[in-house]
């Protein structure tokens, strides 16, 4: 079960905790960024990540945030911090023997979607896919023009402020992606088979483009 290897991850001058998950002959590694007031334990993410891997993948789910930040809300919504600590763990697995070779896809929640963006934006990450659920995307709105990795977008149908704010940033994208409305949905997608959506279509995509 996700959440119970530890792996800690040094990164600037604090230490992160992570899960790392890597299957056999897998060609590609998920970096999950989850959103404000979660944590590598979020039930949704991992849910989505045991899916993921089913595919051959491998996974890393870690907290951006050490516990003692994690008490100050201001560091939450702090996305340029949350952007170079994705960027520093990005890092991290490309100096690591295990995975230095993988192809590298970022799934980003709420506002992690936003620090997935800017991270991806930067050209010294090489990611080669995205998928934002639910995502906070108007936070990393300066930045889409430099995004070129495939990009997915899931929204639920039924958070509307989001969905707009999700159709305007893939407008604003350039490089290949895709806006995929799960119906009925909000923005935890909490509704019956919302969830499997999120997770098989994100499987799909990043399946195809890390191969």
């Amino acid at each position: 079960m996700s959440g119970e290897n530890v792996t800690p991850i040094p990164v600037d001058d604090v230490e992160l905790e992570g899960e790392l998950i890597v299957p056999d002959g897998a060609s590609g590694l998920v970096v999950f960024a989850h959103g404000s007031g979660s944590s590598r334990k979020s039930p949704r993410n991992n849910y989505v990540a045991d899916v993921i891997r089913e595919r051959g993948l491998g996974t890393l789910l870690f907290d951006l945030l050490t516990e003692e930040e994690d008490r100050y809300r201001e560091n939450r919504f702090d996305i340029p911090l949350l952007t170079d600590r994705l960027v520093a763990v990005t890092e991290w697995l490309r100096g690591r023997e295990e995975t230095a070779d993988q192809r590298y896809g970022y799934f980003g929640s709420s506002t992690g979607a936003a620090s997935a963006l800017r991270a991806t934006a930067r050209p010294e990450t090489e990611i080669d896919a995205v998928v934002s659920r639910g995502g906070r995307v108007d936070l990393a709105s300066e930045r889409l023009s430099n995004v070129t990795a495939p990009t997915l977008f899931i929204v639920g149908g039924d958070d509307t402020q989001v969905l707009e704010l999700n159709r305007e940033a893939a407008a604003a994208l350039t490089c290949e992606h895709d806006l995929h409305i799960v119906a009925d949905a909000g923005h935890l997608f909490e509704g019956p088979g919302h969830l499997e959506e999120v997770a098989e279509v994100a499987a799909d995509w990043f399946e195809r483009q890390l191969a």
